[in-house]
């Protein structure tokens, strides 16, 4: 992601993505980011998927290019598809 102009910090509780060239909502948010998290989802037989902060699901731990996608789409401010 870094590649793409992203900030990317792991952290403790999951991975840190930021936009800077994103346009900024407010004070409280002054660059669009959010944490994200890999963990097993049940009810896709136990596989491991990567999650937003707000436990929206991404896609699945083994495609990267897909959660990639998303997160880019995602951070610029043009939403992304919640149909998984």
């Amino acid at each position: 992601m870094g590649a793409r102009r992203l900030e990317v910090e792991l952290t403790a509780r999951g991975l840190r993505v930021a936009n800077p060239d994103a346009p900024r909502c407010c004070e409280a948010a002054p660059l669009p980011s959010d944490l994200i998290t890999c963990r097993f989802r049940p009810d896709d037989g136990g596989r491991a998927w990567f999650y937003t902060s707000w436990n929206e699901p991404i896609a699945e731990a083994d495609r990267i290019v897909e959660a990639t996608t998303f997160i880019l789409g995602y951070l610029a401010g043009r939403g992304a598809e919640s149909s998984r």
